[in-house]
């Protein structure tokens, strides 16, 4: 049955109409084909969203939360869209190079066809789904077309935008298929992420964490690979998205992240075969296993971010010295400055986390209420940083996001002796919307308030762009938790 357009179009869906067409009203018209393939993603996942209301015993998703599929396809490519609108300003001043237009033209596509991937991938299983008699799930002839056609579209208005920044068409060809390979990333990811992570996100959240990470490893990968081609092949075959100056502390951050991905995936790898080998043996003690696989897990950690990670940065990013030195020297080149903020910061840390998990032990009050003081906690620490020290900002994000992901790694997989005091310390903060396999809602604070700032690095013609975060999360985000105030 289909849904009529009023009893459709619910408020959210609304916002987020609302937020593409604003930035669809700004476009040049050198980026028409950019907003149509926009609109054809908003329709398709808003198409796929009406057709999920109901169903969502596609995957356990996080109870009580709608599927924001719509707000979770369209949110990256129309913030890349924005950042491009703003290059394309930039472009026709002469304030930057054409690589840096084709790089973001090319992670705006990346970031489309990551989230078309899944949609098409969601679309496949209510087809199938209704194929199989379900009950929950229905289709028509109708249904197939008109995603069929929204399908063909997209990708005609790509190959058209693709042609007209390649120069050859083997280069649009080679564009296309990277193209190609992050849909076919996000679709495995987001089924591993749902599967292996049960009811800790909605269909939207984990389409737009997942069109996330392949967007950004995805960057990564291309990187290692134009210098592979520049090294041993030709410097034909490598497409000039990649050769935009990037930043120190953009790279250190790049480097920290893909070593520990790479990190996570080894110790486990390692830990599968320890595991394998030392089964039959009964006689060690429980104690001394979990001693020598935290041992195992420290000293894996701490190779993979002194030596691994370090020489993906300097081979493949050119970065000049040991980015442990680079860390030391910018912060003592300014050291009156940035040691008293991470004195500041330290202080407002400790004395804030020590009086709210007092209270969040012996105190009734809503778990919610005690998690919008951390927002509060954010404004305090952050805003003063931003107008004074913003570089110095950057890194520390960079910083706090690997600290985060090395402690839910370590609560996770429970490594003595900090696991259990991890989680025991988590779960006074946690409410329904966190489950007992993963705590995400730290990473979504500390991302709310980083990635406006990151995204606005290199050209910026709107100075507002790197508050929007930390005073939207902090200030606003708070406030609507205020009548709970009187329950």
């Amino acid at each position: 049955m289909v849904a009529s357009p009023l009893t459709a179009m619910n408020g959210e869906r609304a916002v987020v109409f609302f937020f593409v067409f604003r930035v669809l009203s700004s476009l040049p018209l050198s980026l028409l084909p950019h907003a149509l393939s926009l609109s054809l993603l908003s329709v398709f996942s808003l198409f796929v969203e009406i057709r999920a209301d109901g169903s969502l015993s596609l995957f356990k998703t996080r109870p009580g939360a709608s599927s924001g599929i719509m707000l979770g396809a369209v949110t990256l490519p129309t913030v890349m869209l924005s950042k491009l609108i703003q290059l394309s300003r930039a472009f026709s001043l002469q304030q930057i190079e054409v690589g840096e237009l084709e790089h973001m033209t090319m992670q705006f596509w990346a970031a489309s066809a990551c989230c078309c991937g899944v949609l098409i991938f969601l679309s496949i299983l209510m087809w199938c789904a209704a194929y199989n008699k379900n009950p929950h799930f229905s289709c028509s002839v109708w249904d197939a077309k008109f995603s069929l056609s929204c399908v063909i579209l997209f990708s005609v208005v790509c190959c058209i935008s693709l042609a007209t920044i390649s120069h050859t068409g083997f280069n649009t060809a080679l564009k296309l298929l990277w193209l190609l390979c992050h849909g076919f990333a996000a679709v495995k990811l987001i089924q591993h992420l749902l599967n292996t992570f049960p009811c800790c996100a909605s269909i939207g959240e984990a389409l737009l964490l997942t069109s996330g990470l392949v967007l950004y490893f995805g960057d990564m990968l291309a990187c290692t690979i134009s210098k592979v081609c520049r090294l041993l092949v030709s410097p034909e075959l490598v497409s000039i998205r990649y050769g935009i100056k990037r930043s120190e502390i953009g790279i250190i951050i790049q480097g920290v992240l893909l070593g520990l991905l790479i990190f996570s995936a080894v110790f486990k790898f390692v830990i599968h075969l320890w595991e394998y080998f030392w089964r039959a043996d009964n006689s060690e003690s429980r104690k001394n296993k979990e001693i020598r696989r935290s041992l195992i897990f420290f000293a894996s950690l701490g190779f993979t971010m002194i030596v691994v990670a370090p020489s993906w940065m300097i081979i493949v990013l050119d970065f000049d010295v040991h980015p442990i030195l680079w860390i030391f020297q910018f912060v003592l080149s300014e050291p009156l400055k940035r040691l008293s903020l991470c004195i500041y910061w330290l202080g407002l840390i400790y004395a804030s986390v020590l009086r709210f998990y007092n209270i969040s032990k012996n105190s009734k009050i809503e778990r919610i209420l005690l998690r919008k003081y951390y927002h509060l906690l954010a404004v305090s620490m952050f805003l003063p940083a931003l107008i004074y020290q913003p570089k110095f900002l950057d890194l520390a994000f960079g910083a706090a996001l690997a600290v985060f992901f090395v402690l839910e790694i370590i609560r996770v997989w429970r490594i003595w002796p900090l696991g259990q005091l991890v989680h025991q310390f988590m779960s006074a903060f946690t409410d329904h919307r966190d489950s007992d396999i993963l705590i995400v809602s730290h990473f979504s604070l500390l991302l709310g308030c980083a990635l406006p700032i990151w995204m606005s690095s290199g050209f910026n013609d709107r100075p507002l762009i790197p508050f929007a975060g930390i005073l939207s999360l902090g200030i606003g985000d708070t406030m609507v938790s205020a009548p709970f105030v009187s329950i």
